[in-house]
């Protein structure tokens, strides 16, 4: 298995497309390579099924492009940062050996996401262990950042905003893929689903001078070797 340039971890199937979709696709035009993790199936939910959640997984995947998907089948609604899913978890890291990993945000009321982000924390570091029967070699992603949920209307500071102008279409078609999670049963009035999630990058996008942007939280320091790789054309 090839080092991944980044790898997404995503409690359930969708999240990743609805928060870094045009982060990951952007990533992918500037050969990157990308991996997404989803650590629970998402099911059950009102309109889906485990064989239509796992079939828009599959258009999602292909519309962004990524040639490495996979679900760690975790217990959704019941999702703990325990030994056992740390375990599974860090063994991934250390298979894929991401240098940056783009984790949860670590404040939602879905606790889920707020088990998923403590569990990359805590897995993170365990893949370093080298003293450890943890399957393959120690490995530590030197960079972790944390994208925004959708379920708490807080408004956090993002450290990173990244420019999805030139992918927000191929975002969107991601999202529009989990027709059971975002269309079916939904209102079809405005402001839908869809309609606050492309909202939503326009406002990141705005906030950086560009048309459509993906926030990025940091909780460490990110070092540089110039001021120039802060400095963005245009």
């Amino acid at each position: 298995m090839a080092t991944l340039d980044i790898l997404v971890v995503a409690a359930h199937p969708d999240d990743a497309e609805i928060s870094l979709g045009g982060t990951i696709a952007a990533s992918i035009r500037q050969n990157m390579q990308v991996g997404v993790l989803d650590l629970t199936s998402g099911e059950p939910t009102p309109h889906g099924t485990l064989k239509v959640r796992a079939e828009e997984t599959a258009r999602a995947t292909e519309v962004l492009g990524l040639s490495w998907r996979r679900n760690l089948g975790l217990p959704n609604r019941s999702l703990q940062a325990t030994l056992d899913h740390r375990r599974q978890l860090a063994e991934v890291i250390r298979e894929v050996k991401p240098r940056m990993l783009l984790v949860p945000y670590w404040q939602d009321v879905h606790p889920d996401h707020v088990a998923a982000a403590a569990l990359c924390d805590e897995a993170r570091f365990w893949a370093k262990l080298s003293r450890s029967d943890l399957s393959g070699n120690p490995w530590w992603t030197p960079v972790m950042l944390h994208y925004f949920s959708i379920h708490l209307r807080i408004h956090p500071s993002a450290s990173i905003v990244m420019d999805i102008s030139d992918v927000i279409e191929t975002k969107m078609n991601a999202v529009k893929a989990y027709e059971s999670q975002l269309i079916t049963g939904r209102s079809p009035q405005f402001p839908t689903a869809i309609d606050d999630i492309r909202d939503r990058a326009r406002y990141w996008g705005w906030t950086i001078g560009k048309a459509f942007g993906e926030p990025l939280v940091n909780r460490e320091m990110i070092g540089i070797r110039s001021l120039s790789d802060l400095v963005h054309p245009g």
